[in-house]
C-alpha cells in the first residue's frame, strides 16, 4: 500500500452512516440500486457477525482484515492471503466490506486499503466508486463538523488521493463548502492553503470528472472555488485579495482562480462606478458638499488599485494558461476597463479579442466608442468608426447615436452637433431625446461663447427634415440693451 504516514492520525475515525447524495454542483442522479442506509443497518446481520456464528468467506475476510489490517505490514504472505480472500468475494460482498469498515468504531483505514486493492485489481465499477465517495464525504463531514484540525482534513484527502479515489466531483470543494456553510470562513481559507502546500491533493477528479482534461487548472480548483464562494456572497474585493495573497506567498493557485478574480473585479468595478455616479449626482444636487482633495485622492487610489489588480491577474493567467484562456482574459479586461471608463484601454482589448478570433458584441463597440468620444480621443473614435459605414442602416444609427451621446457627456457639443447632422445626411433620424440633448447643450454653449452659428445651423437642418417646427431665436445684446429676434 502506498499510503502516507498521516494515516496514523485517523486510524479509527468515528463516522456517521454515509449519505448517498454527495455531489456539489450539480448533484448526480440518486443511485438506482445502492441504498446505503439499509446496507449499513443490515451489514452486521448479513455478515453473520451478530453473534450467531457462520458468515462464510465474507466474514472470514473481514475478520482477517481486522486482525491484520495492513496488506503490506505483515510481509508478502499476509498480503497475499488478504488479497486471495478479497478476490473470492463478489462485487456486492466487496461493497459490504467497504461499508462495514466505514461504520462508527471500525477501522476506517481498512476501507481505504480495501478500495486501493479493488483499484489495483481493476474491480472498481461506477457503483463502487459512488459508494466510496459517499463514505469519504461522511468522513469529511465528521471531521469538519466536529471542529477537527484543517490539517487532518487535508491529510485525509491525501490518503483518498493516494488510493485512487476519483469521484465525479472535487472532494476539496466538498470540504470548502462544508466549512463555508458553517460560517467558518477562516478555516476554509486555512484548509485551501494547506491543500496547496501539499501539492493540491484531492483536487483532480479523474478523466470523466469535472476537471478531466484540464490539467492546468483552467476549469476549476480549490482557490477558484473558494474565491467563487466569496464572490457569490458579494465579497468581491476579498476574493481578489485572497488569490493575490496565495500567489505572492509562494503557493500556486490554478489558472481558473485568476479568471474568477477578474470576474470579481468587474463586479466590484460596477458597484464602485455606480456609487461614484450617485455621489456625483448628490454633489450636483447640493445634498452633500463638494468632495475635498483628500476624498478625491482616496477615490483615485481605489480605482487605480482595481485596475492594477486586473493587470496582475491577467498577466498570471496569460503566463500560466493555455491559448484558450487568452480570449477569456481579454473579455474580462474589456468589461473592467469599460466599467471604469478607460476608453483607450478598452479599445485595445477589443482589438486583442478580434485578433484571437473572438468577435466582441457590437454593443461593446458602441459603448467603447461613446467612452472614447466623451474623453476626446479623436484617433480612437476614427478607428472604431472605420467599419460602421459599411454596416446596415440600423447598425449605423445605433453606433452614431452612441457617439453623439459620448460627445454630449464629455462636453464636446460642436462634435455632437456635427454627428447629428451627419446622421441626417445619411438619411438616419436620431431619437427625440438625442436631438433635444444636443440642442440643449448648444443653447448652453451660446451662453458661454456667445456664438449662435452652430445652434442656428442645426435648427435649420432639423427644420428642413421636419424634425422640429418653426422656431424663433432670441438674442439679447447687453451693450445696447437690445433684444434681437430671428425666425427659422
Amino acid at each position: 500500500m502506498a499510503l502516507s504516514s498521516r494515516a496514523a492520525a485517523f486510524p479509527h475515525i468515528s463516522l456517521p452512516s454515509p449519505r448517498p447524495r454527495v455531489s456539489l454542483r450539480p448533484p448526480p442522479p440518486a443511485p438506482r440500486s445502492l441504498r446505503l442506509d439499509r446496507v449499513v443497518a443490515d451489514t452486521t446481520a448479513e455478515l453473520g457477525l451478530d453473534g450467531g456464528g457462520g458468515g462464510g468467506l465474507l466474514a472470514a475476510a473481514i475478520e482477517h482484515l481486522e486482525r491484520e489490517p495492513a496488506f503490506a505490514g505483515e510481509g508478502e504472505d499476509a498480503a497475499a492471503a488478504a488479497s486471495a480472500q478479497l478476490a473470492a468475494l463478489s462485487p456486492r460482498e466487496l461493497q459490504l466490506v467497504l461499508v462495514y469498515f466505514a461504520q462508527e468504531g471500525r477501522d476506517a483505514y481498512c476501507a481505504l486499503e480495501v478500495f486501493d486493492w479493488l483499484r489495483r485489481a481493476n474491480r472498481v465499477d461506477g457503483e463502487t466508486m459512488e459508494l466510496m465517495a459517499a463514505i469519504a464525504c461522511g468522513w469529511i463531514e465528521r471531521l469538519v463538523g466536529g471542529g477537527g484540525d484543517v490539517a487532518d482534513v487535508a491529510a485525509l484527502l491525501g490518503e483518498m488521493d493516494c488510493v485512487g479515489l476519483r469521484p465525479g466531483f472535487s472532494l476539496v470543494e466538498k470540504a470548502v463548502a462544508l466549512y463555508w456553510d458553517r460560517g467558518d470562513r477562516g478555516s476554509a481559507v486555512d484548509f485551501v492553503r494547506d491543500v496547496l502546500r501539499r501539492g493540491g491533493v484531492g483536487v483532480g477528479v479523474g478523466d470523466g470528472g469535472e476537471y478531466g482534461g484540464a490539467s492546468d487548472g483552467e476549469r476549476g480548483g480549490p482557490v477558484g472555488y473558494l474565491a467563487w464562494r466569496m464572490m457569490m456572497d458579494g465579497d468581491y474585493r476579498d476574493a481578489v485579495k485572497l488569490i493575490i495573497e496565495f500567489k505572492e506567498s509562494g503557493l500556486q493557485p490554478e489558472v481558473y482562480s485568476y479568471l474568477i478574480g477578474l470576474t470579481a473585479l468587474v463586479k466590484e468595478q460596477k458597484e464602485f462606478s455606480k456609487a461614484l455616479r450617485k455621489l456625483n449626482s448628490s454633489v450636483k444636487e447640493g445634498s452633500i458638499s463638494k468632495l475635498d482633495s483628500e476624498t478625491m485622492h482616496s477615490i483615485e487610489n481605489y480605482q487605480s488599485e482595481l485596475l492594477s489588480d486586473g493587470v496582475l491577474l491577467s498577466k498570471w493567467a496569460i503566463e500560466e494558461g493555455s491559448s484558450d484562456v487568452l480570449g477569456l482574459v481579454h473579455e474580462r479586461l474589456l468589461s473592467l476597463y469599460t466599467c471604469a471608463g478607460c476608453g483607450l484601454e478598452a479599445e485595445h482589448q477589443l482589438w486583442e479579442m478580434k485578433l484571437l478570433g473572438r468577435e466582441p458584441d457590437t454593443q461593446l463597440y458602441d459603448v467603447v466608442l461613446a467612452i472614447c468620444a466623451s474623453q476626446g480621443e479623436v484617433a480612437a473614435v476614427r478607428r472604431l468608426l472605420a467599419g460602421v459605414e459599411s454596416t446596415s442602416a440600423g447598425r449605423r444609427k445605433k453606433s452614431l447615436s452612441w457617439l453623439l451621446r459620448g460627445y454630449v457627456k464629455g462636453g464636446f457639443y460642436l462634435e455632437a452637433s456635427e454627428t447629428l447632422m451627419k446622421m441626417l445626411d445619411m438619411g438616419l433620424y436620431p431619437e427625440y431625446l438625442d436631438r433635444a440633448a444636443v440642442l440643449t447643450a448648444l443653447r448652453r454653449n451660446i451662453q458661454e461663447s456667445g456664438s449662435l452659428e452652430s445652434y442656428m445651423k442645426l435648427c435649420k437642418r432639423l427644420s428642413e427634415t421636419d424634425l422640429i417646427g418653426p422656431c424663433v431665436i432670441y438674442l439679447y445684446v447687453r451693450k445696447f440693451k437690445l433684444w434681437m429676434m430671428h425666425m427659422l
